[in-house]
């Protein structure tokens, strides 16, 4: 129930909600109401879970010839997901009663969304000698100014 309201919210906030797709985009470092740090973090995390699935896709194809180690690195993810929306949930319950719910909940998203890009960068996209990585080095950006 919670897991479906909440997604019931932020898609109907962040992404269905008329008035934000007919106003103009909110500056994110001039952000002042909790619709305005909402949509902010919600961009933040949109970012997040578009380089997730990059680095995701890039090291299913760098492990391509591996096909136990590709079915490994897709379970590790489903499972992953699983936690992420579990752990982000309690957050969420934890705000509940207040209008920093759904803003708790994508920060815990954008951050267990980042480490988990990273984890992925450091284990199936780099060696361990000097051979350049696959691609770049994630960042860890701080979102705690949204």
């Amino acid at each position: 129930m919670l897991v479906s309201t909440f997604a019931l919210f932020t898609s109907s906030v962040f992404a269905n909600d008329a008035r934000l797709n007919h106003t103009k985009a909110v500056d994110c470092d001039q952000a002042y109401s909790t619709i305005e740090i909402n949509e902010c973090a919600a961009l933040t995390l949109a970012k997040a879970q578009a380089q997730l699935t990059e680095y995701l896709a890039a090291s299913l194809t760098h492990n391509a010839d591996d096909t136990e180690l590709v079915a490994a690195i897709n379970t590790a993810q489903q499972t992953w997901q699983q936690y992420m929306t579990a752990q982000c949930d309690a957050i969420y319950t934890q705000w509940r009663d207040g209008s920093l719910r759904g803003l708790m909940a994508l920060r815990c998203k954008t951050k267990l969304t980042q480490l988990r890009t990273h984890e992925i960068w450091e284990n199936w996209l780099t060696y361990m000698d000097s051979t350049p990585p696959v691609l770049p080095e994630p960042t860890l950006t701080t979102i705690n100014n949204q």
